[in-house]
């Protein structure tokens, strides 16, 4: 009797669902798929839980497919249902649609029994020649010949001394609607943030604060614009990199193209790119660029964006550039300090709640996440050079303590942002996937013959 290749992947949020999806495509393919999540939903993970409608994907719908070689897949879903246009493929939908459609997703691989979900967190992780085996909270166990981390984002708790909350948690209690607030952080978290606000009606005065004070930049459509490998400087400083960027932006600028054309043209090569820079580049694009690069990657829908510019405008959003320092209580208020960019004194201000939208932790060792944190202690993973997720090679294999990368443990998703940096977006996490799913696929023989390498 043929033996069956089994493969757990752990986490069920978009990276774990999408590698799913992919494994199991081929209906004639032989294979367990065992998923687990700790959430009771799958496909939904930090992003697309999102209840709000307010809450919009920051990436046209078109764009979302969970099949690269199927750009439709998504659009199709969506047009069936009655949730867009059809005449509008410039549509920014909400991302709790797009966790309903991964969920279905996954319901339309449990059909031929080949998917098993298991809901749980997983604690520990063990390799032998031979298998992987994964051990629940709950005292369960299951044995695969391949395991899969897929654990997505992990935010940060919340930043001094818990007095600063996160927005929906048990701490983010009822407010005063004409209340005080100061967000830290400017990114696309604060905007979930300030929309939250919004629609509880409040009305009082928003203190945004962040080291460069700017928000995200709209999506428009634009010409596409042509760049190919040869004229991209792969291997360069990061200083000739930047002015080269900087120069391509001003010269299609010049040709009537638009700053965001440059920027989507890049896409392609931005893994490339990445590792082709020194650690010490790296590190320099992480503290001095990455903020300014982010607010033009990552851009807001044009409808969403002109309601906070309008906020900021009417003087309701207020912006500063600045360090935040530190916060306190005072009987029922809060009292923030916070450094101005470029000023030695410090200003403090009042406000009824702070709320901390820093983004996701940057730095892996101190991960939550219980089997991250046991791979690590037992030497079976070690922190990318960045500190910013696991080390793994090109193919997705995660590195050891003692540099051997591991026949049967793999990450996808943001979890390798040490290797390829841009591996946070469904267009880029979709393609790892196939990737990855083609691999495993591909050499199954050689996986249940312990040869696998």
């Amino acid at each position: 009797m043929t033996q069956r290749l089994s493969i757990i992947i752990i986490g069920g949020g978009a990276s774990g669902v999408l590698l799913a999806a992919h494994l199991l495509r081929d209906q004639d393919i032989d294979l367990r798929v065992t998923l687990i999540e700790k959430r009771a939903d799958l496909g939904r993970g930090v992003a697309y839980s999102a209840r709000q409608f307010d809450h919009v994907l920051n990436v046209a719908a078109p764009n979302m497919s969970a099949y690269a070689d199927d750009p439709d897949h998504f659009w199709r879903w969506l047009k069936t249902r009655g949730l867009v246009h059809k005449d509008n493929r410039f549509a920014f939908v909400p991302r709790r649609h797009y966790g309903a459609y991964l969920a279905d997703v996954v319901d339309g691989l449990t059909d031929d029994g080949r998917l098993q979900v298991v809901h749980g967190t997983v604690t520990s992780l063990t390799t032998t020649n031979a298998s992987v085996e994964a051990v629940l909270d709950a005292g369960a166990s299951i044995v695969g010949h391949v395991a899969v981390l897929a654990v997505g984002h992990e935010e940060q708790p919340a930043r001094s001394k818990g007095i600063a909350v996160r927005v929906g948690s048990e701490a983010d209690t009822p407010l005063d609607r004409d209340a005080p607030v100061m967000i830290l952080g400017s990114g696309l978290s604060m905007v979930d943030a300030w929309l939250t606000l919004a629609q509880a009606g409040h009305r009082g005065p928003v203190t945004v604060v962040s080291r460069h004070g700017l928000l995200p930049q709209s999506h428009r459509q634009v010409e596409k614009f042509q760049l190919d490998a040869a004229d991209v400087p792969f291997g360069t400083g990061l200083h000739y990199f930047t002015r080269w960027f900087r120069d391509t932006v001003e010269e299609a600028v010049g040709h009537g193209k638009d700053w965001r054309s440059v920027v989507d043209a890049l896409r392609p090569f931005n893994q490339r790119i990445w590792q082709g820079w020194s650690d010490g580049a790296r590190r320099s694009f992480l503290e001095h660029v990455r903020p300014i690069w982010n607010i033009h990657r990552h851009r807001l829908p044009p409808d969403l964006y002109r309601r906070l510019a309008d906020a900021v405008e009417a003087g309701q959003v207020t912006l500063i550039a600045g360090k935040f320092l530190d916060v306190r209580r005072d009987g029922d208020t809060v009292v923030a300090t916070v450094r101005r960019k470029g000023v030695a004194n410090t200003e403090e201000f009042r406000v009824a709640r702070v709320y901390d939208c820093g983004g996701v932790s940057v730095d892996v060792e101190q991960s939550s996440n219980p089997v991250i944190r046991q791979l690590l202690a037992q030497g079976a993973a070690r922190p990318d050079r960045m500190h910013i997720g696991l080390d793994v090679t090109e193919m997705g294999e995660v590195v050891s303590a003692d540099g051997v990368p591991a026949e049967r443990l793999f990450a996808i998703g943001p979890l390798t942002r040490g290797a390829f940096f841009e591996i946070e977006a469904i267009p880029d996490i979709r393609v790892q996937c196939a990737e990855l799913a083609e691999r495993l696929l591909r050499h199954a023989d050689r996986v249940l013959d312990r040869r696998f390498r």
